[in-house]
């Protein structure tokens, strides 16, 4: 469908709402995802773009529906970002697509969990995917882009960032530099009057901590919004006074309930774990994630992180990057932190991982499409039978390692709803069905 000049992306929608093209969320209809095309819909195309196809920071809709389908192959346009240097080793191979397995993976059916026949061309499209890489045996066996990305652009992880966070703590943890038994005031003492005051490190890492915060996305008044308009994600209203960067942020949240007793997932957790991490070894977050694994990894395209108004990457969930270079991280945890002979993360810290956490504590938050699952060193722990670990980001971010398989899986997307919820469904569906497809290959 054409963006015609004059004509708000807005309007577009309403026009389509009863017509073919849509699906239907929350009893809401949104275009599809084929219909919702950045290219078709010609946002941002034109010098300059026609006025209901411009999307600018500032108008604070960059992440409504359809824009975000084109903002998260861009966020670099639209706000301040430091670069995670790939470093100067040539790029480790990860195989050419075979033709046919690819066919094979496209042709594969599978029941969702609504008991609906799909095919993985379909599972793409009404998840709204941007691009997936699958790695199986460390080999590429199927690609693709779609709307806005491109194998080069890097594209918004969000949460995912948590789990490359998670990781680099817990190595320090195996290192000593820091002790999961240490409460957060130890390493920063400015957090003595905060809902951290008693908080351990383990509680930060497997996000069991009692903090009076909301992240319910659909929400427009939850403390999620206050915490992104603090670090710049997003625009500050006419007549602002609030925190000014993260660390002012969340030296501003008070407990709520007990910590180590459940599973409360909140994004201000890894921000703070990040401030530990520098506070210790004055390395940023974009120096880590270089030395230690971008650079050593062979990765193909710097990424970057978004930052606030004092320079702090944004740790909960601004890392950008290329869908090969996810799947790269994804291989190294699946080959339990060993890459091309070098051991990258311990061992030790990836069995640590997949053994998971406490599965009676992460039930008590009501996760039900998640039965079983627990959270570990901010890593979502499955718990099945194809050993399956996963890196999760809202509008559908998707790491998923599964050992028994062989198995990576790397998407991005701009799914209109936030939470993951609106396409598990299909997501755990489909990845497990590749999964036994391949093993049974």
């Amino acid at each position: 469908m054409d963006n015609p000049a004059g004509h708000s992306i807005n309007n577009i929608l309403k026009r389509t709402r009863m017509n073919p093209g849509t699906l239907n969320f929350d009893g809401v209809d949104y275009l599809d995802g084929k219909s919702s095309d950045p290219n078709i819909l010609k946002l941002m195309q034109g010098t300059p773009p026609a006025p209901g196809a411009q999307i600018r920071f500032e108008d604070d809709g960059f992440l409504d529906f359809p824009q975000i389908r084109w903002t998260l192959s861009h966020l670099r346009e639209l706000v301040p970002t430091v670069n995670v240097w790939r470093g100067g080793a040539a790029v480790s191979d990860l195989g050419a697509v075979n033709s046919n397995t690819s066919a094979a993976i496209e042709a594969l059916v599978f029941d969702d969990l609504h008991g609906q026949k799909r095919t993985w061309n379909e599972s793409l499209v009404d998840t709204y995917t941007d691009g997936m890489v699958v790695l199986h045996k460390g080999k590429r066996v199927f690609e693709r882009y779609m709307g806005a990305l491109q194998a080069q652009r890097p594209h918004a992880c969000f949460s995912i960032t948590k789990s490359y966070v998670g990781t680099l703590a817990a190595t320090l943890i195996h290192e000593g530099v820091l002790s999961a038994q240490h409460k957060v005031p130890f390493y920063l003492p400015a957090m003595a009057r905060t809902a951290y005051a008693d908080a351990t490190l383990r509680d930060v890492l497997d996000m069991q901590i009692g903090v009076d915060y909301s992240e319910l996305y659909s929400d427009p008044k939850a403390q999620i919004w206050d915490y992104c308009r603090a670090g710049g994600v997003r625009p500050r209203l006419p007549g602002y006074a609030g925190p000014d960067n993260f660390y002012d942020f969340l030296l501003t949240l008070r407990q709520q309930g007990e910590h180590g007793q459940a599973f409360s997932y909140k994004t201000v957790n890894t921000e703070l774990l990040c401030w530990i991490i520098k506070q210790v070894t004055g390395s940023p977050l974009t120096d880590m994630l270089s030395e230690r694994l971008w650079s050593r990894l062979g990765c193909e395209q710097d990424a970057y992180l978004t930052v606030d108004s004092i320079g702090v990457p944004f740790g909960g969930g601004g890392l950008n990057a290329s869908l090969r270079d996810l799947a790269r991280f994804g291989e190294l945890m699946r080959c339990d932190g060993a890459w091309q002979g070098q051991q990258l993360i311990p061992a030790e810290v990836v069995t640590d991982i997949r053994r998971g956490a406490d599965k009676a504590k992460f039930a008590k938050a009501g996760y039900s499409l998640l039965a079983g699952y627990s959270y570990r060193n901010m890593w979502w722990v499955s718990h099945n039978d194809l050993g399956v670990f996963e890196a999760r980001g809202i509008h559908g971010q998707r790491l998923y390692v599964a050992p028994a398989a062989e198995l990576v899986i790397a998407r991005f997307a701009s799914h209109p709803i936030a939470a993951s919820a609106a396409n598990d469904p299909i997501t755990l569906a489909a990845f497990p069905a590749l999964g036994r497809m391949l093993m049974d290959s």
